[in-house]
C-alpha cells in the first residue's frame, strides 16, 4: 500500500521528516497546505514549533500556566495570520517568533497591574526540559550538583523577570532562543547595533541581579 492509499502513514512519515530535518523543511508548502485545510500539516507545524514558542513564553513570564495559555494564543494567532507569511521576508521560525514577541508584549502591558512575583517558582518542574541558559550560567555547577543547578536556574529565571522588557526580550532571543543578531533585529524591528547594545546591557543587568540575589540568599 503506497502513501496515497494510507493517508495516516503518509502524515506520520512527513512528520518524521520534519522532526529529523526541521531546517530543511519546505515550510512554505506546509503553510499552503494549512491554508487549504490540511489538519495533518497544521499538526506538523505546531509540533515542530511548540517547544520554542512555549520556552519563549515561559522565560518571559516565569509562570508555566501563563506560558501554556499564551502558547495556545500564539498558535491561534499564527493560524489566523498564515496568509501574511512571506518566505521571501524571512523564515517561518522568525515570523512565528515575531508574532509571539508581539503577543507577549501586549500581554505584559495588559497585565502590568495584575502580576505578582510570588509565582516565580510555580511550575518550574514543567519547564525542566527547556534549554538551559548556558551562556548565562557559564560558571554554573557540575552535572552532579543537580539540586544546586536547579536553584541557580530558578535564580536566573527570577532575575530575568526583574530586567526591563526591552533588555529581557533581547537576551532571551539571543541566549535562550539562539537567534542571531539579524533575526533578532527582524523580530524586534530595530537595528542590529541596537540589538547588540540591548544584549550587552541585559547580560550586565542579569549578572548584577544574580550577584545581588546570591548575596541575599547567603
Amino acid at each position: 500500500m503506497d502513501a496515497r492509499e494510507n493517508p495516516a502513514g503518509a502524515s506520520a512519515a512527513r512528520l518524521a521528516r520534519v522532526e529529523a530535518n526541521p531546517l530543511e523543511t519546505d515550510w512554505s508548502q506546509i503553510v499552503r497546505q494549512c491554508m487549504n485545510g490540511d489538519s495533518a500539516a497544521w499538526a506538523e507545524l505546531v509540533r515542530a514549533h511548540h517547544r520554542r514558542v512555549y520556552a519563549l513564553c515561559y522565560r518571559f513570564t516565569g509562570d508555566a500556566t501563563d506560558a501554556e495559555d499564551l502558547t495556545q494564543d500564539v498558535f491561534l494567532k499564527v493560524y489566523s495570520n498564515l496568509a501574511s507569511f512571506d518566505m521571501g521576508r524571512g523564515s517561518l521560525q522568525v515570523w512565528i517568533t515575531t508574532l509571539t514577541r508581539n503577543l507577549l508584549v501586549d500581554n505584559f502591558r495588559r497585565t502590568r497591574n495584575q502580576r505578582a512575583t510570588s509565582s516565580l517558582d510555580d511550575g518550574w518542574d514543567a519547564a525542566d526540559e527547556l534549554k538551559p541558559a548556558d551562556r548565562l550560567m557559564a560558571n554554573g555547577p557540575t552535572p552532579h550538583e543537580a539540586a544546586v543547578q536547579k536553584e541557580l536556574a530558578r535564580m536566573v529565571q527570577e532575575a530575568l523577570t526583574q530586567v526591563s522588557v526591552e533588555l529581557r526580550e533581547a537576551v532571551i532571543l539571543r541566549d535562550l532562543q539562539d537567534l542571531d543578531y539579524k533575526e533578532i533585529a527582524q523580530v524586534l524591528g530595530i537595528p542590529e547595533g541596537t540589538v547588540k547594545s540591548r544584549i550587552s546591557r541585559g547580560r550586565a543587568e542579569l549578572a548584577r541581579l544574580l550577584e545581588r540575589n546570591k548575596r541575599e540568599v547567603m
